[in-house]
C-alpha cells in the first residue's frame, strides 16, 4: 500500500491484483448484460402491444354511443367524450374498468367482456375520431 500526502491529508493507494481487477470487470460486464436483457425484454413488450383496427372498433362501439355520442363527443356532462383522445390512455382506462381497478357500475357490463384486442380497437376508433363534431 502506498501514501501520498496531499495538504495534511494522508491518501492510501492499495495495489490491486490482477485477479481483483479482473473479477471487478466480470461483475461490471455481468450488470451490463443484465440490464441489457431486461432492457431487451421490455422492448419485445413494448413491441407485442396489439394493435387496434379502427373499422373494427367503429362496430364495438355500437353500445359505447347511448352514453360517450356516436361521433365519441357525449352530449352529458356526466359522462366523458372519448374523441381524440390518445390510444393508450384509453386503452388504459378501458382496462382498469374491465379489470375493476377503477369502478365504475355503469361501465362494467360493457367491458367486462372485452378482449384486449377489442379494447385496442375501441381505442383505435376513439382516438381516430376528431373531438369537435
Amino acid at each position: 500500500m502506498s501514501q501520498h500526502r496531499v495538504s495534511g491529508i494522508t491518501i492510501q493507494f492499495r495495489k490491486l491484483g490482477w485477479d481483483r481487477i479482473l473479477s471487478t470487470i466480470a461483475v461490471v460486464l455481468t450488470l451490463v448484460v443484465c440490464f441489457r436483457l431486461d432492457l431487451d425484454s421490455t422492448v419485445v413488450q413494448a413491441q407485442t402491444t396489439l394493435k387496434g383496427d379502427p373499422d373494427r372498433g367503429k362496430a364495438k362501439a355500437a353500445l359505447c354511443a347511448a352514453c360517450h355520442g356516436v361521433a365519441g363527443v357525449s352530449v352529458n356532462p356526466l359522462w366523458p367524450s372519448l374523441a381524440g383522445q390518445q390510444e393508450q390512455y384509453l386503452v388504459k382506462q378501458i382496462k382498469a374498468f374491465r379489470d375493476l381497478e377503477r369502478e365504475e357500475i355503469t361501465m362494467q357490463p360493457f367491458v367486462e367482456n372485452l378482449s384486449d384486442q377489442d379494447v385496442a380497437d375501441l381505442a383505435a376508433f376513439y382516438a381516430g375520431l376528431s373531438p369537435c363534431p
